[in-house]
């Protein structure tokens, strides 16, 4: 895709503004539609070409090229359409959305619905917290699509935070994992793609995050930014059905080895991804945007009461590094149920055989290793009430998906870690819907890793519990890049498309002086109530304790405090924060509430008010906070408890890569 004959349409969003005008005025049909709050209004054109202009207050945010889809028989949707109707809609609505940052989302658009005599449409919609818009068509046939036309123009050279993707070779094969680069458009590394979301600086501290919904059936968004002579823009980039692929020999993944010319072989009547621009006057209003969750399609499996939140003890992390006991720790049932008798004691609700259970070689989910009983450990987990979740390769699964999920969920398995997806292209966007579908029908969880961002397919699919598609713990174990920072970054940017499975917990803290990377025994920068704080800033449904449980036994108060509070909320606030160097979230479970806040490699004092509080009600606050010498020693922590009310205050001293948690 170019974006060329963009320049045009930059000017006429300045003319719509005010600032241009001329004898072609009245020859241009502008549809317009705003917000219901009216701070944010779409312009859109359509008669040589479909675009759009997004504005704020009056003034240009956005713009893009002339929309289009290019089908393999050289038909090309969008330039020279012809207007068939425009249909105006108002929604206000409820969404339940289980398993989420909030029990309801209220959601409230205005929509503007294109249909052309060419058999297709583009919606636009526009809510307070953003605007977004589709492509649909209404064809008899199936459709070969070899292009699409997507792009995002801006009148300036903004600052952006672009997540990299780190596939040297082929980047359209990565895993979704980076830290953020800061740059202006005009310095994007032409060489590299970017994946999303992608957060944008506008004028005036407007945020903008620029990403997708409702991905099916269709490749996901890439985007590729850089000065043209139109402007700063980024451009869609989009993978290619692969046109051969290899299966590696130790894991079982499928690798492509070339592309086709086709991005999607896909039905002729059906609704395309939605692409998201979500805007934010305040930074704090970002982690709590909806639109990527509101844009998905509803609920497909009917009641999601059978799917049960919490945590889980997790064992690759930390090497299977349990000490103390009169057996060879490693994979194998008596680690295992060393495991299981860790999670019992503690509440835990889950226990993950990660990888090695299956034979990491062969490619087939159905054998497993003779050290490990699967039979004799769900039995001895079932006694404990503690559920267990399989991990394995995504492909691998998906080749005897149906086999596997009968079995294993008729033996009693919970759920899967599915992993090692690393693309979007439209052959595994398909296989995760096909594996949610089967899934949810044997009443199987999934944890989604080594995959893209989230897309709304938590909406769709509500027992798709949690994803990777972050730079989480796990690159302690093998990279110097620094975490903290990032710990206060993605929370804006990431999190805002869904729920990330981080991986936290780990109780070996490092001052940003003594932290280096160690595989076997692994580090976590920044101090305990750091990662104490994570499992309340970051949305995880299902989250990890990534420590062993020799460790969590030793430090039982810590363990405590963690297991106690929830993974899903009835209501979540930002109480304060700034793009990438701290954030204080509240969260909202029943009567309770629960505080965290993280800084970056900052010292911080932060005071807050407690005026989110239930008025007249008096709580008791436990504080789990940074010990005086948490900047020397990182492990240093301390714990308080105090009578509070609405009316109250409470002031932390934040040590550098420091936390505070807080249960009321």
């Amino acid at each position: 895709m170019t974006l060329k004959s963009t320049l045009r349409f930059v000017l006429l969003c300045i003319w719509l503004t005010g600032f241009f005008a001329g004898p072609t005025q009245a020859k241009v049909k502008v549809h317009s539609v705003s917000s219901p709050d009216g701070r944010l209004e779409l312009q859109v054109v359509t008669q040589t070409g479909i675009s759009f202009c997004l504005l704020h207050k009056g003034n240009v945010l956005v713009s893009s090229p002339a929309l289009s889809m290019s089908l393999k028989d050289g038909t090309v949707l969008g330039p020279g359409a012809r207007l068939i109707s425009t249909k105006r809609t108002h929604v206000n609505d409820k969404i339940p959305s289980p398993l989420y940052r909030k029990s309801i989302i209220q959601t409230r658009y205005n929509q503007l619905d294109f249909r052309f005599r060419e058999g297709f449409g583009i919606r636009f919609r526009i809510y307070d917290q953003g605007a977004a818009y589709q492509f649909y068509t209404t064809c008899k046939d199936s459709l070969y699509i070899v292009a699409e036309t997507a792009g995002f123009i801006f009148p300036k050279d903004y600052t952006s935070y672009i997540p990299y993707s780190r596939g040297e070779k082929n980047p359209f094969h990565n895993s979704f994992e980076n830290v953020y680069t800061v740059s202006s458009i005009s310095e994007f590394n032409r060489e590299k793609l970017a994946f999303l979301p992608l957060l944008v600086c506008l004028d005036n501290d407007l945020k903008m995050v620029i990403t997708e919904s409702d991905l099916e059936s269709y490749p996901g968004m890439y985007l590729r930014g850089g000065k043209t002579s139109e402007g700063f823009a980024y451009e869609g980039v989009f993978a290619p059905i692969p046109s051969g692929t290899r299966i590696d020999r130790v894991r079982g993944q499928v690798i492509p080895t070339g592309y086709s010319k086709l991005l999607a072989r896909t039905a002729g009547e059906r609704s395309f991804p939605w692409r998201i621009m979500a805007v934010a006057e305040k930074d704090t209003e970002l982690p709590v945007n909806d639109l990527v969750y509101a844009l998905g399609s509803p609920n497909r499996i009917g009641s999601a009461d059978w799917i049960k939140p919490g945590k889980v003890a997790w064992d690759w992390w930390n090497n299977w590094g349990i000490t103390g006991v009169d057996f060879r720790a490693g994979i194998n049932t008596k680690t295992y149920k060393y495991f299981i008798d860790f999670a019992a004691a503690n509440d835990i609700e889950y226990v993950v055989l990660d990888e090695g259970w299956s034979p990491p070689s062969g490619g087939d989910i159905m054998k497993v290793i003779p050290e490990i009983d699967l039979e004799e450990l769900v039995s001895y987990a079932n006694r404990k009430q503690v559920g267990l979740i399989l991990w394995c390769v995504g492909y691998v699964l998906d080749e005897k998906l149906e086999e596997a999920c009968r079995k294993y969920s008729r033996m009693g398995f919970k759920g899967f870690k599915v992993d090692f997806m690393d693309r979007d292209d439209q052959p595994v966007v398909e296989m995760l819907y096909r594996i949610a579908k089967v899934a949810s029908r044997h009443k199987l969880l999934i944890n989604l890793h080594g995959m893209y961002k989230p897309t709304g397919l938590n909406r769709t699919y509500p027992n798709i519990v949690n994803f990777e598609g972050v730079f989480g713990l796990e690159q302690s174990k093998w990279s110097r890049e620094d975490l903290i920072p990032y710990d206060v970054t993605f929370p804006y940017i990431r999190m805002l498309a869904g729920p990330v499975d981080y991986t936290q917990g780990g109780l070996r803290n490092a001052t940003r002086q003594d932290f280096h990377p160690v595989y076997n025994n692994p580090m976590a920068a920044g101090t305990r109530a750091h990662q104490v704080a994570t499992y309340i800033v970051f949305d995880n449904p299902l989250v990890m304790l990534c420590d062993n449980p020799t460790s969590y036994t030793k430090e039982q108060e810590t363990t405590d405090f963690i297991t106690d509070i929830p993974t899903v909320w009835d209501e979540t606030q930002i109480l304060q924060g700034e793009l990438g160097k701290y954030i204080v979230s509240a969260r909202r479970s029943g009567e309770r509430w629960f505080v965290g806040g993280l800084t970056d490699w900052t010292s911080r004092t932060i005071t807050l008010d407690l005026s989110f509080l239930e008025p007249g009600r008096i709580y008791k606050a436990r504080m789990f906070m940074d010990g005086v010498n948490a900047d020397r020693y990182a492990t240093d922590y301390k714990i308080e408890e105090r009578e509070v009310t609405a009316a109250d205050k409470l002031t932390f001293e934040l040590s550098p890569g420091g936390g505070f948690a807080i249960s009321f």
